[in-house]
């Protein structure tokens, strides 16, 4: 299918699922499954992802292949879908002066997520990373001590290198575009630039990304869906489900720099600027990530949009 047709076809199911949805008791921010076009050889299919087996997914799953036909319609489970906050056991870093977007860093309060990349705003200069991590998705007030390394990575009061500026707010009885937040540098800390873009670049599905985030360091993937709607993710305890559209999914079977399978992200990896391979243009703001569904079983990835990231924060990356 053309991608037009895709994105009718996916408007068309999306008020269905909804009004299914409804029906069988479930809240708006839950729904069955996402929506979005997976690229192929020639074309889009409708990816459909769903994070639990049941009567109404079934259903639903079924309907659309006979409506649609078989092979325009992408189906995976992906299980749950956890923002990417709990740090692992390996690969903990430590304190990094002058800092490098992809290091440690978090709220006081928290765990550790991922320096994305230092943006100008209005004249000034932030620290971007997602809501989740520097402003707990929202339940922290500007002026609250961002620290680098987080504070599951060891980091102090000692370690404060900003302090939350601002973040977008998320809807929970709505369809959220980005997960962002920005943090005010201190005087005095500097940043490494030397390898952040400042341009960016819209996806068509099917690129090479890659990503360099604290918990997995440098690795790669492919863009296996785009534009995808009703991606319903868990921000634990204080937010719950919260509901995401227009993200972009990214499959980790690349692995890797070398090659080597692996996943494209993991827990603390959020924050993680995305960008086009071999040092490309930015192309999203790594958020997500599921138990399953991605390519060799290494579940999958979700991205916000970078230039929607951008749009919401009137910002501009600087590199």
């Amino acid at each position: 299918m053309e991608l037009g047709s895709v994105r009718e076809l996916k408007q068309s199911w999306s008020t269905r699922v909804t009004a299914r949805a409804a029906t069988a008791g479930q809240a708006p921010s839950a729904g069955p499954v996402a929506l979005g076009a997976a690229p192929r050889a020639s074309g889009y299919a409708l990816a459909v992802r769903y994070r639990h087996e049941g009567p109404l997914v079934a259903r639903l799953v079924e309907q659309l292949r006979d409506e649609v036909g078989d092979r325009e319609v992408d189906v995976r489970r992906i299980g749950p879908v956890r923002a990417l906050t709990t740090p692992t056991a390996e690969q903990l870093q430590g304190r990094l002066r002058p800092l490098v977007p992809g290091c440690s860093i978090c709220h006081e309060a928290d765990t550790a997520g991922t320096l994305g990349a230092v943006v100008d705003r209005d004249g000034g200069r932030f620290l971007l990373s997602n809501s989740h991590v520097l402003a707990r998705a929202g339940l922290a007030a500007p002026g609250d001590a961002v620290l680098q390394p987080g504070p599951a990575d060891g980091g102090t009061a000692q370690d404060r290198v900003g302090v939350l500026e601002t973040s977008v707010p998320l809807d929970p009885d709505a369809g959220n575009r980005v997960d962002a937040a920005l943090a005010r540098l201190d005087a005095g800390i500097e940043v490494d630039l030397s390898a952040s873009p400042s341009a960016t670049a819209r996806l068509d599905g099917d690129e090479l990304v890659e990503k360099l985030g604290r918990t997995t360091g440098l690795t790669r993937g492919r863009v296996t869906a785009i534009e995808v709607d009703d991606v319903v993710v868990d921000f634990g305890d204080g937010v719950g489900l919260l509901r995401f559209d227009g993200q972009v999914e990214v499959s980790g079977s690349a692995g890797g720099p070398d090659g080597t399978p692996g996943p494209f992200s993991l827990g603390g990896d959020s924050g993680s600027l995305v960008r086009l391979a071999d040092a490309g243009p930015a192309v999203g703001l790594l958020f997500a990530g599921s138990e399953a569904g991605g390519d060799d079983g290494f579940g999958l990835t979700f991205c916000n949009v970078i230039d929607d990231v951008l749009d919401e924060l009137g910002a501009i990356l600087v590199g």
